[in-house]
């Protein structure tokens, strides 16, 4: 008895001196400091204005003011949800748009953390080892100037999103047991993948992503994990149905964008797969519109040597899979995530850094291979040097983003011989108001390719701009042979105007008109005609017939205004 009450004693004095275990705050104030880093990062990004695609989305839509959220939802349902989001919160101001985008690139950078951590845990790296290792794979996510195009450019927010998702249903499927996964772990994983394919249907390969990470670390099988299967099997399904009305409705996807072949495609990947993994060792030469020449054979610019190169791998990857686990995963990772936009199915760019978020995973592993084992402290080391180089990279990428002029004079300047990066830099000119400079890119973009409609009015409205009627007019003129419409007869009769020329600028529009009625701008330029000859009433009429058919042209509001006062 006495003995019970001594060991007691012993016992709870021991309780007593016992070191309580501390909250492991570092994860957390690790999360806070990545956060700051990211939004300091992209702040030259989040403070510029909408660019390219940008202005193609819903909320640029006319008369999108008040439209119910049914008619922001077609196509890809959750990214433009997303955007609906934005919009009922600032409108068009480009900023909130830009936060959402950087956090949920953080988002996704704290589930890279979590998936690396438990892949690191099944080659046997424990504490605070693989602590550091998981913090370094989602820092590289973070951080890498490979991933500005799709966090600073808003119409990416397709990859920031879509990829959160599918990195998250992935995360959900690794962090099972070892037994089989029960209904709900199943169900929010699947229901994450179906959330991906709804924002971009590149993530469809989710089914194929879990099938060969069950066979490559033997941690389950289909068998234990049947339901999980069969829901992936449905909604996959259902992905492929999507991805395949897709492929048939957009002009710049699919087997009908005339500039590829599906072989002639797949010859040009061999080797664009090989800038990708450059981009991601060594970033420099970023190019928002990079110039690529097409492979017609595999012979042509070396695309066999990509090929073999790439087949090369993926054998000492499955040969070396039990020496180098981590690294083997990755490059088969990586080919199965890059394969929906870069094997056989066209796509009109053949190259855009955007591709590479979905499998930056892939390669980060095949990193996380390598510091593994390294020491802790050449690890830390290490991948705090890398880091605060490639953060110093993406500011300064992010400062060509919040200029749209910069940006595409870097494009221009890296693709001198395509025709895109010039006229987007003329257009950009021109919204900064260097309409002669705009004039002069728009010139340099013409010689780049057949003559094309749209180019000679944006030329022409820019000359117009720069104070040269006269050439505005033969380049309009010039127009005239590829769309004999509306737009180009309204935009000569406003030359016209300018020149004082009010007979032919008044016929110019009168033709205008019968082209096209519903031309809305055809009566706000007949108004100004009528206003500076003095007749008010006259200008009255035209401008309301103009708000008659669009009440929110903004020419025409401001020109009734003026007059009605």
């Amino acid at each position: 008895m006495k003995k019970a009450r001594r060991l007691a004693k012993i016992s709870s004095e021991t309780a007593a001196v016992a070191p309580v275990k501390s909250w492991n705050w570092w994860p957390w104030a690790a999360a806070l400091a990545a956060l700051i880093v990211a939004l300091e990062i992209y702040s030259p990004a989040m403070h510029g204005p909408f660019v390219l695609d940008d202005r193609a989305l819903p909320y640029m839509t006319p008369n999108i003011e008040g439209a119910p959220l049914r008619a922001w939802i077609g196509i890809r349902p959750l990214l433009m949800f997303t955007f609906w989001l934005n919009y009922q919160d600032g409108r068009l101001d480009p900023f909130g748009y830009h936060l959402v985008n950087v956090l949920l690139h953080f988002l996704g950078s704290v589930v890279v953390a979590l998936i690396a951590a438990r892949l690191l845990t099944w080659v046997n790296v424990e504490g605070r080892k693989r602590d550091v290792l998981a913090v370094l794979a989602g820092a590289l996510f973070l951080v890498h100037p490979v991933q500005t195009e799709s966090v600073a450019y808003v119409a990416s927010r397709s990859e920031a999103l879509s990829v959160l998702f599918f990195y998250s249903g992935l995360a959900v499927f690794l962090y099972r047991g070892e037994e089989s996964m029960g209904w709900l772990r199943a169900l929010i994983s699947v229901t994450l993948f179906g959330a991906a394919v709804a924002t971009k249907e590149h993530t469809a390969v989710f089914p194929i992503v879990v099938v060969v990470t069950d066979y490559f670390w033997k941690r389950g099988g289909l068998r234990k994990n049947a339901l999980f299967y069969v829901l992936v099997a449905i909604c996959g399904t259902a992905g492929a149905v999507m991805v395949y009305r897709v492929l048939g409705s957009t002009p710049t996807a699919g087997f009908h964008t005339g500039e590829f072949t599906p072989l002639t495609y797949f010859y040009t990947q061999c080797r664009v797969v090989w800038t990708y993994v450059r981009l991601f060792l060594l970033p420099y030469g970023q190019n928002i519109d990079p110039d690529v020449p097409i492979s017609h054979t595999i012979l042509e610019h070396g695309a066999i040597f990509g090929l073999l190169a790439m087949a090369g791998v993926l054998v000492a990857a499955w040969v070396y899979r039990k020496r180098w686990p981590l690294a083997s995963f990755g490059a088969i990772l990586f080919v199965i995530l890059l394969a929906p936009t870069s094997s056989f199915v066209p796509i009109l760019d053949p190259e855009a850094e955007r591709r590479l978020y979905l499998p930056f995973l892939g390669l980060t592993l095949i990193v996380l291979e390598a510091a593994r084992r390294l020491k802790l402290s050449q690890i830390v080391g290490a991948g705090a040097a890398v880091c605060l180089v490639f953060s110093v990279l993406s500011y300064q990428r992010n400062e060509l983003w919040g200029d749209p002029v910069a940006l595409w004079a870097d494009a221009a300047a890296k693709s001198p011989h395509k025709m895109r990066p010039h006229f987007q830099l003329a257009y950009e000119d021109y919204a900064a108001g260097n309409c002669a400079q705009s004039a002069v890119n728009y010139e340099a973009a013409s010689k780049l390719t057949p003559p094309r409609f749209d180019l000679l009015m944006d030329w022409a409205l820019s000359l117009d701009c720069a104070g040269d009627e006269h050439r505005a007019l033969d380049v309009l003129h010039n127009a005239e042979h590829y769309d004999n419409g509306a737009h180009v007869h309204a935009t000569l009769g406003m030359v016209y105007a300018k020149l004082g020329q009010n007979d032919e600028a008044l016929q110019e529009l009168t033709i205008a008109e019968r082209a096209d009625p519903a031309f809305e701008t055809t009566y706000v330029y007949r108004g100004n005609i009528a206003e500076a000859a003095g007749d008010r009433a006259g200008a009255a009429r035209e401008y309301q017939r103009a708000l008659h058919i669009n009440p929110q042209n903004p020419m025409a509001r401001e020109a009734f205004a003026r007059v009605a006062r």
